[in-house]
């Protein structure tokens, strides 16, 4: 378990918005849940097979959790612990962002400095 960074997946015109507002209040899944969901460095491939498969457009964010309150572990319907985050995240605690792109198996291709 990393305590240090967590990362989100999110859609690129999202997160322009986002930083114009300066905080991230979450997705439409995150609102429905009452969380925003996060994944540690190790679970980001398979978050991105299951809920953004083909998805075009695509941001990750590398999050700093020092300064974020309301944070949690919890586990997730396959057994794993993730990051939940019970507030907005100002969006000063982002470090990185980085574009997804596909490889030529049409996988999203991570970044190799994560």
């Amino acid at each position: 378990m990393n305590l240090e960074f967590i990362f989100k997946i999110i859609d690129k015109d999202e997160w322009n918005r986002a930083k114009k507002k300066g905080i991230y209040s979450g997705s439409s899944i995150d609102i429905k849940d009452g969380y925003i969901h996060f994944s540690e460095k190790e679970q980001i491939q398979e978050t991105l097979k299951k809920h953004y498969l083909k998805q075009e457009n695509l941001i990750l964010l590398k999050v700093q959790t020092l300064n974020l309150e309301h944070l949690l572990w919890e586990q997730a319907s396959n057994g794993g612990m993730y990051p939940h985050l019970y507030s907005e995240l100002d969006v000063k605690n982002v470090i990185e962002e980085y574009e997804l792109s596909f490889n030529e198996n049409g996988i999203h291709q991570l970044p190799v400095n994560l």
